[in-house]
């Protein structure tokens, strides 16, 4: 059975994000459905160094608390790529030489449409006259774990962030890490 939307009204919007509160026939019968979305997609940078070591940011996330992050954050209309470079170079200071598109996935599809994109940043350095926005980020720090070290760190639990942990599939995928 498809879903049918019978109406729809926004509950709340900011600039980053609207929530709305659907009327819906679904499987179920008839009900009300929220549904986040965001204005604009998300990237998510995960960068590999010359030792085989990824670059996590450590944050502390109002929501959550602490957790080692993949570089992140939303296009703001960029295209991904450009974006990408951004969030990477305003969160670590770091450039790359390299870049590669590895995925695309959906957070959170049971409750909101919010499409992210996955690079895979190699060449990695520091830059000249980086201009940081860690601390209005939120950033604590800029952590190298190696690599088999970091998909542990998944398994244990210690590193929870889900688009974190799936960009780095992405990665180990297309590092040939997981075949």
């Amino acid at each position: 059975m498809a879903w049918t939307t019978r109406s729809t009204r926004t509950t709340y919007e900011n600039r980053w994000i609207s929530v709305r509160e659907d009327e819906v026939t679904g499987p179920a019968g008839d009900g009300i459905y929220g549904v986040v979305e965001m204005r604009h997609p998300a990237v998510f940078v995960v960068a590999v160094d010359e030792q085989d070591r990824v670059c996590f940011v450590e944050v502390d996330r109002y929501t959550t608390g602490r957790s080692l992050e993949a570089p992140a954050g939303g296009t703001d209309g960029e295209e991904p790529l450009v974006a990408a470079k951004r969030e990477l170079l305003e969160e670590t200071g770091l450039v790359a030489a390299s870049w590669e598109a590895i995925g695309r996935m959906n957070a959170l599809n049971g409750i909101a449409v919010a499409p992210e994109h996955v690079f895979l940043a190699r060449g990695l350095a520091e830059a000249e006259d980086a201009a940081s926005s860690q601390r209005e980020e939120g950033i604590e720090r800029v952590v190298w774990i190696p690599f088999a070290e970091a998909v542990r760190q998944v398994a244990e639990g210690r590193i929870d962030d889900g688009e974190t942990v799936a960009a780095l599939a992405y990665a180990g995928i297309s590092l040939g890490r997981f075949v």
